[in-house]
């Protein structure tokens, strides 16, 4: 009897504790219990509720007397996508989302319990048809632009309605969001295009003002810097023109001194030959006066126009060599001038530099021209003393000038006086040799002939108007006849 009283107590604390187990239960904070099976009064719910709803916390329940049934408390999601007419008459489709829970009051649960109790699962299709209904009817009365551009209305809006019927199921509405309006017809892409063209030209003006500001302030830099480089180069041009101009002076001061010690050797070479020409000219009228015929006086006639020429010759080469070395050294300093002036302004001056170099151009052609004028005259004097001087010798001396210009043009004239015969195939002569010797003999009187002819002419002209017709006569030569003898045949005889 000692060991059954524990054992006994044992198994009834057994047997208590699984009972416990049986009929306890316990709400988790996210459901409801909701006991069944005997009469419970519920706060706010009134008498006769029939159920008992328990919430966090846990209660005893009689196994087979009462029914226990849980209800989730936990958020819900019903997504919206709804075919609605707008007031204008537009189709379009509004995609939303509603996020819901059952009430957490006694209320709440009880119209849920009722209502939604098997169902469960069914509780957002029932939701979405609540607001699908609503969303028709407040979409009907909106146009696209205030369903754009006020969404918010009609969030409320349809919250607003929908929140009665969810308060009769015992639903409360965490969140109502209108995601997207989509527009099958296009219209509000076509709104749209009006605002997107005013925006990109208002972006476009204000690229376009941008790039003119950022081009006039890159202009406005690449000025100042091309002021800078050209202050810069100016500078430099400056130092370089200095610089240019002493090399330039010091590479001229070696020609100059060489010009000059020329222009000395010039001078001294001209006196000299001034010096031998006057010694040829003593020895000249030395050796040409002392014969007395007129071949001595030809020749001292002669020399003289020799040396005068001679003389002009020189002293026109002189004066040419001064000029030209004058010219020269003239053109050496205004090509240095003009050089380092258009070294100073380099880039600045080119005109400057041009009318410089034709400046010295100029005064060295002016320089040719004066030493070519110089030559041509002492020339022409020259030619103009021999002239004279064989006037002189005409006038002294006819007979003897005349004969000389007869001796020496005597074979032209015997080859003239031939040349008449040259055109005779065949010649027969009647007289024999004596009438070849007559031939000959009338050949060569014809210069007799001639010469008797020229001092009859120097005789009517007279000495006063001899030295004007002295070159003439000088030059003057005795006309042949050459007339050629009529041709005849072999079989003629014919006498000349």
């Amino acid at each position: 009897m000692v060991y059954l009283i524990p054992g006994a107590v044992a198994a009834t604390l057994l047997i208590g504790i699984t009972l416990f187990k049986l009929m306890w239960r316990v709400a988790e904070p996210n459901e409801a219990l909701i006991i069944s099976g005997s009469r419970h009064r519920t706060e706010g719910v009134g008498d006769g509720l029939g159920f008992r709803i328990v919430t966090g916390r846990g209660t005893l329940v009689t196994p087979g007397l009462q029914g226990v049934r849980r209800l989730s408390l936990d958020l819900n999601e019903a997504e919206l996508n709804v075919e609605c007419v707008t007031t204008q008459g537009i189709p379009v489709r509004v995609k939303g989302v509603v996020i819901f829970k059952v009430g957490d009051d006694d209320v709440s649960i009880a119209n849920a319990a009722r209502r939604f109790l098997d169902q469960q699962k069914l509780i957002s299709q029932r939701v979405h048809n609540v607001f699908a209904g609503h969303l028709r009817s407040i979409v009907g009365g909106l146009t696209v632009e205030d369903m754009i551009r006020d969404r918010e209305r009609l969030t409320g809006e349809t919250r607003a309605a929908s929140g009665l019927e969810m308060e009769k199921l015992g639903l409360i509405i965490d969140t109502l969001q209108i995601q997207e309006i989509i527009d099958p017809t296009g219209y509000i892409k076509n709104l749209a295009i009006p605002h997107a063209a005013a925006v990109q030209r208002d972006a476009r003006i204000a690229q376009a003002h941008a790039d003119r500001l950022a081009t006039e302030a890159e202009q406005e830099a690449a000025a100042r810097k091309a002021e800078a480089t050209r202050n810069s180069e100016i500078q430099q041009a400056s130092y370089q023109a200095e610089r240019d101009t002493a090399s330039a002076r010091a590479r001229q001061a070696g020609p100059l001194a060489d010009a000059g010690a020329r222009q000395q050797v010039v001078v001294q070479e001209t006196r000299v030959a001034e010096l031998e020409a006057q010694r040829k000219e003593q020895q000249l009228q030395i050796d040409v006066r002392k014969p007395a015929d007129a071949r001595a006086y030809d020749t001292r006639t002669t020399a003289d126009a020799d040396r005068d020429a001679r003389i002009s010759a020189a002293q026109a080469q002189a004066q040419e060599t001064e000029l030209k070395a004058a010219a020269e050294a003239g053109r050496v300093r205004i090509a240095a001038q003009a050089e380092a002036e258009a070294t100073k302004l380099r880039g600045l001056a080119a005109a400057e530099a041009t009318r410089a170099t034709g400046e010295a151009e100029a005064a060295s052609a002016e320089a040719r021209g004066l030493a070519d004028a110089q030559a041509v005259r002492a020339l022409g004097l020259a030619k103009a003393e021999g002239l004279k001087a064989r006037a002189d010798a005409l006038a002294e001396n006819q007979e003897a000038l005349v004969a000389q210009e007869l001796a020496e043009k005597w074979p032209d004239i015997v080859l003239a006086a031939a040349e008449s015969f040259g055109h005779v195939e065949h010649m027969v002569l009647l007289n024999g040799a004596d009438g070849m010797g007559e031939l000959f003999a009338k050949a060569l009187t014809m210069g007799g002939t001639g010469l008797g002819l020229a001092r009859q002419l120097l005789t009517t002209i007279g000495p006063e108007a001899a030295p004007a017709a002295a070159p003439a006569a000088a030059v003057q030569r005795i006309p042949v006849d050459r007339t050629p003898a009529d041709r005849v045949p072999a079989d003629r005889t014919t006498e000349e």
